[in-house]
């Protein structure tokens, strides 16, 4: 019997059928149900926990767990929250110009709140519940955490978007590597932004032969795969695997707003742009009206993770309103390949099947 190209030894190190990897988007797209969806179809599923508390994270596990026992992973950021608002008296009179449209209240010179840095008590939970599979975004896990994450047997991702940025998750004990190319939605997963401000915007399948032809542990390619054309791609370039966000933000099982869903619909392929004015850290995501605004301001966002905090309320009031044109809206460059309402288990079955196809075509 000729061999399943689909197969490769990721899956094997995974505990998966397929080599497909939902991407832990942040925010709340990532449901207990699609994760566990796209892990019952045969994917790894992954729940994006950057900015959760961990006894959310807790109840997010366990609700997974309830849905399905086969593996999933969870995704954190490793970037410190230390806030510099130095800059403050400067920006954020810009952000309470745009955010009035939205009823946002002025904030009155005093600062927000320092940003929680919530990374060793997110951690902390990963282990007490077992998760299989963890994620890492920004950077490697620092030690002693990716230390107790290899004690306890746990596999460890890491997005990296330079073959330097390879070397330095492997040299750090990391399992897989996530070669996160330019045409990826939502943050660059560049581990150096001083040097990189928009982050390293090789395209994924250029950068995922640089990688795998250094890396001693899988690679999997992310950024503009969108349906089995692109993981069989990938596969020929030397990865193992795919991770795939933006093709399971319009899934049934999103928890994306629905708003940003018709967005990503009814967008044009060129629509995205790479933005720091959201969080503070280059991201790609649809044009709209607070990118194009805040864009021509010719100044400089507040770093992350303070610009990401300054933002909060203008974010959370477009989400009340449902107003796109003040949204994060998150997408890589292959967005016209989106549809409306389809099961994750589907979208993971027929990138599979095409894929395979596409692999054993003599």
């Amino acid at each position: 019997m000729a061999r399943d190209p689909l197969q490769t030894p990721l899956c094997r190190l995974l505990g998966i059928e397929l080599p497909i990897i939902q991407a832990g988007m942040a925010g709340g797209p990532t449901t207990p149900e699609l994760v566990a969806a796209v892990s019952e179809a045969g994917g790894l599923g992954t729940l994006g926990a950057a900015y959760m508390e961990p006894e959310a994270i807790r109840e997010a596990v366990r609700a997974v767990r309830r849905l399905t026992a086969k593996p999933f992973g969870v995704n954190v950021f490793v970037v410190p929250m230390r806030d510099d608002y130095s800059r403050y008296a400067e920006v954020q009179p810009h952000l309470d110009r745009l955010g009035a449209p939205l009823g946002v209240a002025p904030r009155a010179g005093s600062e927000p709140l320092p940003t929680p840095d919530r990374l060793e008590r997110q951690f902390a939970v990963l282990l007490e519940e077992d998760v299989p599979v963890i994620g890492t975004a920004f950077g490697p896990l620092p030690e002693p955490l990716g230390r107790a994450a290899r004690d306890a047997g746990r596999l460890v991702t890491t997005m990296v978007t330079a073959p330097e940025e390879a070397r330095l998750a492997e040299a750090a004990g990391c399992d897989v590597l996530v070669a996160q190319g330019g045409d990826a939605g939502g943050h660059r997963g560049t581990f150096d932004v001083e040097r990189h401000p928009y982050g390293a915007l090789t395209g994924t399948f250029s950068l995922v032969p640089l990688i795998a032809d250094q890396a001693s542990v899988p690679v999997v390619a992310a950024g503009g795969v969108m349906d089995g054309r692109g993981l069989a791609a990938a596969l020929m370039l030397g990865a193992q695997g795919a991770q795939l966000g933006t093709r399971f933000l319009t899934a049934a099982e999103s928890g994306a707003h629905a708003a940003y869903q018709e967005a990503l619909l009814a967008g044009r392929d060129d629509d995205t742009v790479v933005t720091r004015w959201f969080s503070g850290r280059p991201a790609r995501g649809l044009r709209n009206r607070f990118v194009e605004e805040a864009e021509r301001l010719g100044i400089e966002p507040l770093p992350f993770p303070s610009q990401n905090t300054a933002t909060g309320p203008l974010r959370q009031a477009a989400a009340k309103r449902g107003d796109a044109g003040y949204m994060a809206l998150w997408s890589g460059q292959a967005r016209g390949m989106l549809t409306r309402g389809t099961p994750a288990a589907d979208i993971v079955r027929d990138i599979a099947e095409q894929a395979r196809a596409l692999l054993t075509r003599g």
